[in-house]
């Protein structure tokens, strides 16, 4: 998959950070994205300087450990959206939003629907000081994040997901925190266009 994704994905880097005072340190970080109809595959990139994965099972605290989140709503309602963390070994943290502050965590059947991949494994250790590079490759279900795909007939016209795919918004927007830091990304990436009915 990561390998596919490389040849034909959208690739956009984290630039800005969003508490610069509080969190000075901006590890590299490059997001690749594609879909194949049924999932939304996502591969996480970071370079940085210290590495933590103390949390192991799904839906506990990983925002702790070196990690990347990904926000997504596909409503007519920016306050409606998913919100997922994956951790350096690949444990998730996901939750469904309907505003900010209420989120339901999603259930152990829904996470296990989710296919993850970690570089550095999937074992938990304590923080390591040196310089690391690490990815996470995530398979999301279309259908978990309120995307029905349908290719339709030849002249259904497409219609483009990334103005439906938002993370506040209007935009298509990748949050991430990696290595104790928090980062948003600043631009857009190339429109992902999954024709729909």
């Amino acid at each position: 998959v990561a390998n596919s994704l490389e040849e034909i994905g959208s690739r956009f880097s984290v630039e800005s950070l969003n508490w610069p005072e509080a969190f000075p340190y901006r590890p590299l970080t490059i997001i690749t994205a594609a879909h194949s109809g049924s999932h939304l595959y996502l591969d996480f990139f970071v370079r940085c300087n210290y590495l933590r994965a103390v949390n192991y099972t799904d839906n506990s605290p990983v925002s702790e450990d070196s990690c990347v989140e990904f926000y997504v709503s596909t409503g007519n309602s920016a306050e409606s959206y998913h919100a997922f963390e994956f951790n350096c070994v690949g444990t998730i943290n996901a939750s469904a939003c309907t505003a900010r502050k209420e989120c339901t965590p999603l259930q152990a059947d829904q996470l296990s629907l989710i296919r993850r991949y970690a570089s550095v494994g999937t074992r938990p250790f304590e923080e390591v000081e040196g310089s690391f590079i690490w990815n996470v490759v995530v398979a999301i279900p279309l259908n978990m994040i309120g995307v029905n795909y349908n290719a339709g007939h030849p002249s259904t016209p497409p219609h483009p997901i990334s103005t439906a795919l938002t993370a506040s918004a209007k935009s298509f927007l990748t949050k991430t925190a990696a290595c104790s830091g928090t980062i948003a990304c600043t631009g857009q990436p190339k429109a992902l266009t999954i024709p729909t009915h």
